[in-house]
């Protein structure tokens, strides 16, 4: 399920949605000072590889992977890059 960042435009604070279904801009408000005031962020994307993809965190950062290379290795995330 997606999670978006907001920043809310009365106190500034900036917090996060969990979106469960189809949550409208006007059931969304500022856990800090509960104003309906806010602007979606852009966040960065985080794929998550789980256990059962195949890459080795630890082979990877050796270059030692044995899976296909599409760039070379960065951070244990071989064939990503």
């Amino acid at each position: 399920m997606p999670v978006f960042e907001y920043r809310c435009t009365e106190c500034n604070s900036k917090y996060e949605i969990l979106h469960l279904g189809q949550e409208k801009a006007e059931d969304i408000f500022c856990p800090s000072c509960n104003s309906k005031n806010h602007k979606k962020l852009l966040s960065a994307f985080s794929p998550s590889m789980g256990s059962s993809s195949g890459f080795s965190g630890d082979a990877c950062s050796t270059g030692a992977c044995d899976v296909p290379s599409y760039g070379g290795c960065a951070s244990g995330m071989c064939g990503l890059n």
